[in-house]
């Protein structure tokens, strides 16, 4: 028997990042991320994501990928490895001139919330039976994820009541300013080759719109971009997640970096991720 890793077969975690539905609960991350202005500003000084779309999409796939099916000392590289490049890293507020470190808790415990509760929502929306004590149980899990990327657990929520007061508390803090709109405008028309500008407006755009209606209403009111009702977003969602699911999942795992199959070689044919495991 290998390593399993941090979280185990035995965790939510391991079964709901397998499913594809997570590629939407994603880019709904991003859009909620970017609405912390100091969060979304460590990000657009830092970075030429518009560059580098794709790539650093992969990558933060392959980090989350890592941490939930690698082992334990592939996860904690890792970690180590977002740790060290966020502490030579700060952002200047344009206003006051301040400059301050992109790896700040409070920013950290932003970008970590908006994540995982984008995780979660979006699967239960789109059919994954979670019971809320399984909903509480991934909340709590995902405090390893965040001492990973340099926070103290303890100080991360560790249920769906302290994830909901969290967001409360951060709201007057949010805002929809010129950096939040330049990563919206990216997400409905990220750079690709003119040859598959076609593809992008018939499959991405939907994908992303899509994400986009997931967000919160108070969202959808930061952005001031309209979104169809909550029951009408859940109907979209389940029907998207019922036709990812239809794919064989051998098939969508063959994608790189292949971090589940390569975790299945480690541990055996039973630690392969299946929703239904979760109803046990």
């Amino acid at each position: 028997m290998g390593d399993p890793g941090l979280f185990t077969p035995n965790s939510v975690t391991w079964q709901m990042h397998g499913d594809p539905i997570m590629w939407v609960a994603g880019i709904r991350a991003l859009y909620l991320q970017a609405l912390h202005p100091r969060a979304v500003r460590g990000v657009m000084q830092n970075s030429d994501f518009r560059r580098d779309a794709w790539g650093r999409l992969l990558r933060t796939a392959d980090f989350v990928g890592t941490l939930t099916y690698g082992t334990t000392e592939a996860a904690e590289k890792a970690g180590a490895r977002v740790r060290r490049i966020h502490s030579m890293l700060g952002a200047t507020d344009p206003d006051t001139g301040e400059r301050y470190g992109v790896d700040e808790p409070g920013l950290l415990l932003w970008v970590h919330c908006a994540e995982i509760d984008s995780y979660l929502q979006v699967a239960r929306r789109s059919g994954l039976r979670l019971s809320d004590a399984q909903a509480d149980r991934y909340i709590d899990e995902q405090r390893v994820s965040a001492r990973l990327v340099g926070l103290d657990p303890d100080a991360v929520p560790a249920n769906q009541e302290e994830m909901a007061e969290y967001f409360e508390k951060v709201r007057p803090e949010l805002a929809c300013g010129a950096e939040a709109r330049a990563v919206d405008d990216f997400l409905l028309r990220p750079p690709t080759h003119p040859l598959l500008i076609p593809a992008r407006e018939v499959l991405w755009r939907r994908v992303a719109q899509l994400a986009y209606a997931a967000l919160p209403p108070y969202a959808h009111e930061l952005y001031g971009r309209p979104a169809p009702g909550p029951a009408t977003v859940t109907r979209q969602l389940r029907a998207t997640g019922t036709l990812l699911r239809c794919v064989p999942a051998r098939l969508r795992w063959q994608l790189p970096p292949k971090h589940i199959l390569r975790a299945m070689a480690r541990l055996g044919p039973g630690s392969r991720p299946a929703p239904y495991k979760l109803g046990r």
